[in-house]
Order: structure tokens, then sequence, then C-alpha cells
């Protein structure tokens, strides 16, 4: 078994901005996120972005539109010699469609742990809302709760959180 670290997106990996992030331009990755996906790398973790993308639900935005964010997150990971795992997102959103996947829900966390045989004792989830944190109770992932946008080096280190525990 293996151990990952689970990231919510949008305001974890790239800056919220409190309205759908969909096109390129408006995708900027938060400081600090890379060295943070530097320390868990080097510590072992598979890293796996896990984010709500109900936009395309409502048709403000497609598929291929989070698939451009992903691709560009990548290769700026690649050129910093970090591998990202995988990405799972949810397209629904309440009010159109009922799923088991949108977060607080736990289906994509359920999707990843068995796809990669992830061990949930050593796992990690870093999210920025409520929503976040009970998807990652819902599997018994322990769940970081950050503000928006503010990613804490000290504290989100994996030899701290391993002290901790």
């Amino acid at each position: 078994m293996v151990k990952a670290l689970f990231l919510d997106r949008d305001g974890v990996v790239n800056f919220e901005r409190s309205e759908y992030t969909f096109r390129l331009e408006d995708f900027t990755i938060n400081n600090g996120i890379i060295e943070l996906l530097l320390n868990f790398q080097k510590d072992g973790f598979l890293i796996i972005i896990i984010s709500n993308q109900g936009g395309i639900s409502k048709g403000i935005y497609k598929k291929e539109d989070v698939e451009k964010l992903h691709n560009k997150f990548i290769k700026e990971c690649k050129s910093n010699n970090i591998n990202i795992t995988d990405f799972f997102y949810c397209p629904h959103f309440p009010e159109i469609e009922n799923c088991l996947c949108r977060k607080p829900k736990s289906l994509m966390l359920e999707k990843a742990i068995a796809k990669y045989n992830i061990n949930i004792t050593e796992s990690l989830m870093i999210g920025d809302s409520e929503r976040d944190m009970e998807c990652a109770e819902n599997v018994g992932i322990k769940g970081i709760l950050i503000k928006s946008n503010k990613i804490n080096l000290k504290i989100l280190n994996p030899k701290f959180l391993n002290s901790k525990s």
C-alpha cells in the first residue's frame, strides 16, 4: 500500500477567485504549492487532485476546459520534477444532477484509494472548505483545513505532520 496527498484544486492548488476558474489566463498556481508538492513527493506520497467542477453541469464551461487547466498544471509540475498521479473531478451540480462524487460525498476519494491501493491511515487531504474535510473524514483520511490561497510550508510539511500523528 502507498500513501497519498489529496488536494482540493481551487483555493489550494490555484488561486480561488470566488468565481469559476476555467480559462487558462485565470489559472494562477498558488505560492508555495510547488515546494509543498516537492516535499510530499520526496517523502513518498502520491499526489492526487480532488475537485468539484459544477460549472460543467451548469453549462458555464466544458470538460475540455478543465482538462486544459489540469494539463497546464501538470506541465508546470513536470518542469519542477513533480509527478501528479491523477486528477479526479466531479462535473455535477446538486440542483441539476444528483451524484455520489461531489464533495462532501466521497466517491472521488474512494475511486483513487481503490485505483492506487492507498493506505488511508498514512494519507492526507488538504482543502480550504468544510466539505473537503467532511469528504476526507467520510473515508477515514486525515483532513487539513487551510485558508484559501494560503500555503503554510512550516505546518504543511510531511515530517511535521507525521510527528503530530
